[in-house]
């Protein structure tokens, strides 16, 4: 496994298995078998609904804490300063565990500046060793690192191949914000795994298309994180630092961009109008 060294000096794992959509009661099981194969990274937010199930694995596992590195995410209805914090607190507590590695404000409305407070006073109070944002596009982000005692350590964007984002990657790295990728493969849309300029790479080095969008990604130092519940997978998944992709198959994959988001725009009114449908329970 290779890593990455956020702007507190603390060192995350490049790859990790966000658990978005995994049912709690399935979560502990996907969770163990997923560190018995090697991954320490986890990531699992208020809104998934399956923290406990996380917290249950990271209980079990013979796996130490320390050596696991495990993500909670802070939705907006939870937003504030107070409300916030007792949030986090109660995350806390149905993982079962004593401090979380990396805090993020998951969405970029509501008082995020109220929530990313919250998560400053857990930091210095030891409960997190790192906060960040999810889904801040660069004027909000320069925003929040501006005039905030801590800046970012991380913030975790939509990025594949058809939403590349260059721009705010130069942006991130010149701010030292570390970034991180979330649905790498797109949710599997527009065919995606089929698409040419994959199938050509992945038959070339004798990998997967996964593979090579996994390795496309963490070769230029991103991390990410992505979402199966099938071991099968996530050993695949896994199995991407053997291999380099060359200039050629990243001047052939940014052909691929769009420049769009395959889900919403989080700058429009529609995607907060989207995101309040989503059933939340604190």
């Amino acid at each position: 496994m290779e890593f990455v060294t956020l702007n507190n000096q603390i060192k995350m794992p490049i790859l990790g298995l966000g658990v978005f959509q995994i049912p709690d009661s399935e979560c502990e099981k996907v969770v163990l078998e997923a560190i018995e194969k090697g991954y320490r990274l986890f990531d699992t937010a208020q809104m998934y609904g399956n923290e406990a199930g996380v917290g249950r694995a990271v209980k079990k596992t013979s796996v130490p804490r320390e050596d696991l590195f495990i993500t909670t995410k802070v939705w907006f209805s939870n937003a504030g300063e107070q409300k916030a914090k007792a949030s986090v607190e109660k995350s806390l507590q149905k993982m079962g565990l004593d401090y979380l590695d990396l805090v993020l404000v998951h969405q970029p409305f509501n008082d995020y500046y109220g929530t990313y407070r919250a998560l400053e006073a857990l930091h210095k109070e030891g409960k997190i060793r790192a906060i960040g944002v999810s889904n801040f596009y660069p004027g909000r982000l320069a925003d929040i690192a501006a005039f905030n005692e801590i800046a970012p350590a991380l913030n975790q964007i939509e990025l594949h191949p058809f939403f590349q984002r260059q721009h705010e990657q130069e942006f991130m790295k010149q701010h030292n914000i570390q970034p991180q990728a979330w649905s790498p493969f797109a949710e599997g849309q527009k065919d995606i795994f089929k698409h040419p300029v994959l199938q050509e790479i992945a038959k070339k080095h004798h990998k997967t298309p996964a593979q090579v969008i996994l390795r496309w990604i963490t070769q230029r130092g991103i991390s990410v994180v992505f979402k199966s519940a099938k071991i099968d997978r996530i050993v695949e998944n896994g199995q991407i630092f053997d291999f380099q992709l060359d200039s050629e198959d990243f001047a052939k994959i940014a052909t691929m961009d769009t420049r769009q988001s395959v889900f919403f725009d989080h700058r429009e009114p529609s995607g907060l109008e989207y995101l309040r449908t989503i059933p939340f329970n604190s």
